[in-house]
């Protein structure tokens, strides 16, 4: 299968546990959890399937060099020294992005278009061609990660973040990214032992990602390319492989996933994109007012929603909307374990009960809390906490 070698998998903040965790379901080696990243091991084929299985990646980065820089002219030379030849053609099409955490190089911008410039040069130079720059599609997409004066250069074996599962056409007005979704799903312990339901479904994500992980389906199988599939050593059999191998993972799911939401402008979105993914034998979607709405069985139920925070409603509605969530979780959903994420830290007070998690997440770049309610059948007294 080739030997194994150091990958970097990104992800987002506060989601690095769960995706050590599924690099280590999936058989990774040497796994070591950063902020934001996890680095792990593993040969070609694995580096496939963790793009085509991971839940909780952004991007799988395969480094190929890191070298010392204290100036701008290091960054193009070091660059420039690089056999890019070896990772695609002169008449391909190449994109880079760049992090940096450095007090001398400052602008991200600024050391990609340096980037850019230095293997164009090169292959100017050698071959008398240069290839094209193509932020959408290119043939090969670089990192470069500069962390005070060490510059580590990756070839972005995921091409566009690995949120974009190709299901989503339809949006609505504030969607939740793919991979928080899965993230918060995976967080509250739900892996299809119950019925599932997302009371303001929007269009669908939640609802979506929970049906993918009751049946194990992998993630990305919807998904028109991965970034690896242009490179030079792209082997298209050991990818089939994997896929089937993945394939034969899926798994059947006897319960019910319920989404539901009262505009039904949102609803026929959630709907195509349901339909896109193959998943509406798993999905019942429904327009229903969370607010009018009680648990229609005595089984065990999990909630996961994404309420508005601010953004949807005016603001001085915001504490009385929240109470409502807090008094139709009471009223209407005994036996269910309740979950939401929010950045209205506020307006989360006027819920009126009491969590019993509260985790950090970002939606976006709001920073947010995904918590717990535990409504227990009858009254509480006499329960353990």
């Amino acid at each position: 299968m080739g030997k194994n070698f150091k990958m970097v998998a990104k992800t987002l903040y506060g989601l690095e546990e769960l995706l050590a965790q599924e690099l280590r379901q999936l058989g990774a080696s040497e796994i070591e959890v950063g902020t934001r990243n996890v680095s792990f091991e593993g040969d070609t084929g694995f580096m496939y399937k963790v793009n085509l299985c991971s839940r909780t990646a952004i991007k799988v980065l395969k480094p190929i060099t890191a070298f010392n820089i204290f100036t701008e002219e290091d960054l193009y030379k070091k660059t420039y020294a690089i056999p890019w030849e070896n990772y695609m053609e002169a008449d391909g099409s190449l994109a880079v992005d760049a992090t940096v955490y450095s007090k001398v190089f400052t602008h991200s911008q600024y050391i990609s278009l340096k980037t850019k410039d230095a293997i164009v040069d090169r292959f100017r130079d050698k071959e008398g061609e240069r290839p094209d720059v193509d932020l959408d599609h290119p043939t090969l997409r670089i990192n470069i990660h500069i962390d005070r004066n060490i510059c580590t250069v990756s070839l972005d074996s995921s091409g566009a973040s690995l949120h974009k599962r190709g299901y989503k056409t339809e949006n609505t007005l504030a969607p939740i990214n793919e991979v928080l979704a899965a993230g918060m799903i995976m967080l509250t312990g739900w892996s299809g032992q119950c019925d599932f339901m997302d009371p303001m479904c929007g269009s669908g994500t939640i609802a979506t990602e929970a049906a993918m992980i009751a049946c194990n389906i992998p993630p990305n199988l919807n998904r028109d390319e991965f970034g690896f599939e242009t490179w030079p050593d792209f082997d298209v059999d050991l990818y089939e492989v994997i896929e089937n191998a993945a394939l034969k993972k899926i798994k059947d799911f006897h319960f019910k996933i319920y989404a539901s939401d009262k505009d039904a402008f949102a609803l026929r979105k959630a709907k195509t994109n349901i339909k896109n993914a193959n998943l509406s034998e798993f999905i019942e979607v429904k327009e229903q007012d969370f607010f009018e709405s009680k648990k229609e069985t005595e089984r065990p139920m999990f909630l996961v929603f994404n309420p508005p925070y601010d953004e949807r409603l005016s603001v001085e509605d915001i504490d009385a909307f929240y109470a409502e969530i807090g008094n139709t979780l009471k009223r209407g959903y005994p036996g269910t374990q309740a979950w939401m994420i929010t950045s209205n830290l506020e307006a989360l007070k006027s819920v009126g009960l009491r969590p019993s998690r509260k985790i950090k997440l970002y939606n976006g770049k709001l920073e947010s809390r995904f918590v717990r309610y535990e409504m227990y059948e009858g009254s509480r007294k006499g329960k353990k906490r």
